[in-house]
């Protein structure tokens, strides 16, 4: 029962920070209706900056959280202007080619990240990353659980953005129904551009969080963005809250499959329970939850 035990901890608070990744990409789909595909790669860009801080400033990986967020946020919101917009306008390009285009950004970051720092891994390491405390039998590592917690306060802080402010209506109302929101005065074009840039901060905040107990290189980004769309599968499209129960439900089907299983198979098991999703519950989570 430990086992089982340990395995479920490690699984929710690693699900923490797989959900700061599912609800960025979530917020993109559900006011653009696309798939950002360079997801991983931005998160990429924001761990990269947290190394150089960390190795050439010694700034702590949670103190960049303060410049990662607000540059990834910069960087989403040009791309998305003066990159994704000017296809949005054309009517007679498909969404496709908008997918298309973030693929293009996506391996054009990848190689300017390996021109900049090469190939080679990079890690953070700090005076907690490899410390742990004990309830019981079960060890919780110190870097997971602070992670665990600013994704925590991250999403609370979030949720009160996207219901108490009115460019958070504005969001969720170009999510519900961008023509209905054209016509009440929003300005639709403005609100994709703070989205895109908002979901940059979030998966940026995703990458600061988990520089202290994970390795980086420029390729880094093509597995993320392929659990961010398995979170987005499995929570249903747009759905914020979905993405959350997502993100802890794959944490938790990697942590079981690489404790029961084996480490090589951990993947495995988070790409069972998407294609099972897509079998038994093609609407994802978002059925269940209405947010």
């Amino acid at each position: 029962m430990s086992v089982f035990l340990q395995a479920l901890v490690a699984g929710v608070l690693i699900g923490g920070i797989y959900s700061l990744i599912g609800i960025g990409m979530s917020l993109i789909m559900g006011v653009m209706g696309i798939i950002n595909l360079a997801h991983g790669q931005l998160m990429m860009v924001a761990m990269y900056i947290t190394f150089m801080l960390s190795h050439y400033l010694h700034i702590d990986p949670y103190f960049s959280l303060l410049v990662a967020m607000p540059c990834l946020f910069l960087l989403g919101a040009f791309l998305q202007r003066f990159l994704l917009n000017p296809l949005i306008k054309i009517d007679s390009i498909l969404p496709e080619n908008q997918v298309l285009m973030t693929v293009g950004i996506g391996m054009v970051l990848a190689e300017i990240a390996r021109f900049i720092f090469s190939s080679d891994y990079k890690s953070v390491k700090t005076s907690y990353s490899s410390s742990a405390f004990f309830v019981g039998n079960i060890s919780f590592n110190v870097a997971m659980c602070i992670a665990f917690l600013f994704a925590v306060v991250l999403t609370i802080l979030l949720f009160w953005f996207l219901l108490k402010t009115d460019t958070g209506r504005s969001i969720r109302a170009t999510a519900q129904d961008k023509d209905a929101a054209t016509l009440m005065g929003v300005n639709t074009g403005r609100i994709t551009v703070i989205t895109f840039g908002l979901g940059s901060a979030l998966v940026a905040s995703a990458g600061c969080l988990l520089m202290p107990i994970y390795y980086l290189f420029p390729d880094i980004g093509g597995p993320f963005t392929l659990k961010a769309f398995v979170i987005t599968i499995l929570g249903g499209m747009g759905s914020t809250v979905g993405a959350i129960v997502g993100g802890v439900v794959l944490g938790i089907a990697e942590s079981m499959g690489a404790t029961y299983i084996g480490m090589g198979y951990k993947e495995m098991f988070g790409f069972v329970i998407f294609v099972l999703v897509l079998i038994f519950l093609p609407g994802g989570l978002k059925r269940l939850t209405k947010v």
